[in-house]
């Protein structure tokens, strides 16, 4: 596996990052509903032309296994396949972000608790917690801090 900084994000890439993205949030993010997940599929590929700094991890074949979008130092954006989850890749991810780009916030929503649970390990704690997400929807967020 190699993490790669994208430079040029191809209509192919984004493509492909979506279909990772809609595997992992049905994997992770019980709490949304199909209808949700849709809608927010609508604007997954303006996020990921837009963030400032998107990673990819890649198989030896050039297939993305998972990615993450920073802003600065913090993390935007973190999603690993489905079929890769527990293998490391977002570990590799959140540490190559903290090594190289000083990663040192991220928001998590906190009915995804495998989420929680990770960052906290990888040295994060949750200061703060809101009632809703940022675009008021009833899901509340927590936002956490490198330790």
């Amino acid at each position: 596996m190699r993490i790669a900084e994208v430079g040029r994000r191809t209509p192919a890439l984004l493509v492909q990052l979506l279909e990772l993205w809609e595997g992992a949030v049905r994997a992770t993010h019980l709490f949304l509903s199909d209808e949700e997940i849709d809608a927010i599929r609508q604007i997954v590929p303006q996020a990921l032309a837009s963030v400032p700094r998107l990673i990819v991890a890649e198989s030896e074949e050039g297939r993305a296994l998972g990615f993450m979008g920073l802003d600065g130092q913090k993390l935007e954006m973190l999603f690993v396949s489905r079929r890769e989850r527990g293998k490391g890749v977002g570990k590799k991810l959140l540490r190559y972000g903290m090594e190289h780009h000083s990663l040192s916030e991220l928001t998590v929503n906190e009915q995804n608790p495998s989420a929680k649970a990770f960052y906290e390990h990888m040295g994060f704690h949750v200061y703060q917690r809101t009632e809703k997400d940022e675009q008021g929807n009833p899901y509340p967020l927590l936002y956490l801090k490198l330790d």
